[in-house]
């Protein structure tokens, strides 16, 4: 794919790769969507966007392409991710990724990890 609807222009040159996660609906939906932490039980599929390109002098450029290919395909979407195909998206989207369990989760948090010795990854901040 070299341009997509609603994306800025592309050289022919990059490729971007996508990857497409296929749920198992009759495992993932056993469970409610509260009793995990993962809360997107009711999603058939869960798309990656990843830019690849040889040469670092062209990172932002396909950076921005996967983040205008994904603000184009956003409102089609559930509204969430799954957390372990999130990079450096912000709070917002972490908070999205978890839906109603973010509390719940900020409260375990705030009682077993109150210093945030985990927090290299897509962190739930502790609650108040």
């Amino acid at each position: 794919m070299r341009r997509s609807p609603g994306t800025s222009s592309m050289d022919p040159r990059y490729q971007p790769c996508f990857q497409r996660c296929t749920c198992t609906p009759s495992r993932a939906q056993r469970l409610g969507p509260n009793d995990t932490a993962y809360s997107f039980r009711e999603a058939l599929f869960a798309q990656v966007i990843v830019g690849v390109d040889p040469d670092p002098a062209n990172a932002e450029k396909i950076t921005a392409w996967c983040k205008d290919y994904w603000e184009a395909l956003h409102p089609y979407s559930a509204g969430g991710a799954y957390v372990n195909f999130m990079m450096d998206e912000g709070q917002e989207r972490v908070r999205a990724a978890f839906r109603d369990n973010y509390e719940r989760l900020a409260a375990v948090k705030k009682k077993y990890d109150p210093t945030k010795f985990f927090r290299v990854n897509q962190n739930i901040r502790p609650a108040a």
